[in-house]
């Protein structure tokens, strides 16, 4: 790919990435791209075929190194030799998920937004697609949550992870909720790290409690 097509594809992709995180995937037409990426129709269908793709697409550039760097930290702890807990594994997700956020090359706050709005709006790529690609990612995780909470069922164990990773998102996503709660400018649910420090504690809580009587 040549640097003239690599930047046109570029700038498609990332003023879809932040029209899709201000008005939702639906809201968001080809057209408004292609004004926000100073480029025509033809150059979006050329490159992406279609809104569903061109979303896909967005989706991906971001989750495919981020996916790859968790599962990366979570091959380190296992090899480590180290007694494995709930927090060692959910810090080689909360880790990588942190550095993004910081990060405004790799989408930055904006990105997990987004990701946060897709999850919310349970889009039909988070149902079809994106399972199938990421795999490895989803069986990984499974298994070494499984490992750590021996105790539950694994349709419990599910819904502990559906739960938690849909909290992780949204308070990375820097939804400022807080602020209904606590009314000072100081407070600020926006802070990466502090979210981290907050959240931690909170989510093993969640997956390490006692398993339900059916």
């Amino acid at each position: 790919m040549d640097s003239a097509t690599k930047d046109t594809a570029t700038r498609i992709l990332d003023a879809a990435e932040r029209l899709f995180v201000e008005h939702g995937f639906e809201a968001t037409s080809l057209r408004t791209i292609t004004q926000q990426a100073e480029v025509n129709l033809a150059a979006v269908n050329y490159h992406f075929g279609s809104k569903d793709a061109l979303f896909q697409a967005v989706l991906v550039r971001r989750l495919a190194p981020l996916n790859q760097q968790c599962v990366a930290e979570l091959d380190v702890l296992e090899k480590s030799g180290a007694p494995i807990t709930v927090e060692g594994v959910l810090m080689t997700f909360i880790r990588p998920c942190l550095a993004l956020s910081k990060d405004p090359n790799r989408g930055g706050a904006m990105f997990v937004r987004l990701l946060s709005r897709t999850f919310v709006e349970n889009h039909r790529l988070i149902r079809d697609t994106l399972p199938q690609q990421y795999s490895e990612f989803v069986n990984r995780y499974s298994k070494a949550f499984s490992r750590v909470l021996p105790g539950l069922k694994l349709e419990e164990l599910a819904w502990r992870l559906h739960l938690a990773f849909g909290l992780m998102f949204n308070a990375f996503a820097g939804n400022d909720v807080l602020k209904i709660f606590v009314k000072s400018d100081i407070v600020s649910a926006r802070d990466p790290d502090t979210v981290v420090r907050h959240m931690i504690p909170f989510v093993i809580a969640g997956l390490t409690n006692p398993a339900t009587q059916s």
